[in-house]
């Protein structure tokens, strides 16, 4: 199969099932790495008439933030689609790089090119969660034609400094649970004044989309390097914007949802997003912060009614 990244090749694997509903799939970057990612609703025909969802995480996160959406969206009883999800290089099942300075957002849309070539993927709606929606900014600059329409999950053509240091300073001093209790607990003792809308349930669902157990222990599900490319950023002065690479995405369907608590994508820029790009659909998520979780508050529902409005628009 031909690599959408740099003409070379991509050998996919598949790996083991859940239920049929889903499928791992693994690749190979155009420099040899062995990516990851999830393939919900590949084989039901039913989804062979719609486009496809291509789901990006966050900056340390991974394709388990999509699992319960993905499998809503994929088993929709009147339009079900199929999604798939990316682990970026160092991240979840993908493989770690020996060189750390190799994680950017721009290998990371090469890797993500690549993974659309290997399943076959020729353009798709993109949903990107914070990193993920600057990984497609750079792909508008890039390869827009791969993108049919877009969701940016709280995420913007300006990043707030305050919002960016917050999360490096969690990321810097992140306790490492004892158990899966103690990880939910971690994680709503860190983040419950930004989502006072989750409940316990909801705290035990995300220490299992963030850790994973490994010879006994509950680890963070990335590479720590990650983390050690935060160090050299420089939060004393603004941080550069990509208004030019926003304006690009602004020539399709385009949806942003800003956590209401949310300090990296300010209210401000939301609405001068909407000033640039009129077309731009806005939603706040009550009660959440960076970055809303998108299978709660009925945010499937927002998603699956902007999705079929893009597919109406291809038809006329």
């Amino acid at each position: 199969m031909t690599n959408g990244a740099s003409g070379g090749t991509s050998k996919l694997n598949t790996g083991k099932q859940d239920t049929g509903t889903w499928e791992s799939v693994f690749y190979s970057a155009s420099d040899g790495l062995r990516l990851h990612a999830a393939d919900y609703g590949r084989h039901n025909p039913a989804t062979r008439d719609r486009l496809p969802v291509v789901c990006l995480p966050g900056l340390t996160r991974n394709t388990r933030d999509f699992d319960d959406l993905a499998k809503i969206l994929s088993t929709d009883p009147k339009a079900p689609r199929r999604v798939v999800s990316f682990d970026y290089r160092g991240r979840g099942g993908s493989a770690w790089d020996k060189d750390p300075s190799r994680y950017t957002i721009t290998v990371e849309a090469e890797d993500v090119l690549s993974g659309m070539a290997a399943l076959g993927l020729e353009h798709a709606i993109f949903i990107g969660t914070s990193r993920g929606g600057l990984i497609m900014h750079v792909l508008a600059a890039t390869r827009p034609g791969v993108m049919a329409a877009g969701v940016l999950n709280d995420i913007g053509p300006v990043i707030e400094g305050a919002g960016l240091a917050q999360i490096k300073a969690y990321l810097s001093r992140m306790p490492r649970p004892k158990s899966w209790e103690d990880a939910a607990q971690i994680l709503a003792d860190a983040h419950s004044k930004s989502f006072p809308a989750l409940t316990g349930p909801d705290w035990s669902d995300f220490a299992r989309a963030v850790y994973v157990e490994k010879d006994g222990k509950l680890i963070a599900d990335y590479d720590p390097a990650l983390v050690d490319g935060l160090k050299g950023v420089d939060l004393s002065t603004p941080l550069p914007t990509l208004w030019p690479q926003f304006e690009g995405l602004g020539g399709m369907p385009l949806m942003a949802l800003r956590g209401e608590h949310s300090t990296l994508l300010s209210e401000e820029t939301l609405i001068e997003m909407k000033n640039r790009v009129p077309s731009l659909e806005t939603v706040t998520v009550a009660g959440h912060g960076h970055a809303p979780i998108l299978h709660l508050e009925g945010i499937p529902g927002i998603l699956a009614k902007f999705f079929a409005s893009v597919d109406k628009q291809r038809r006329h």
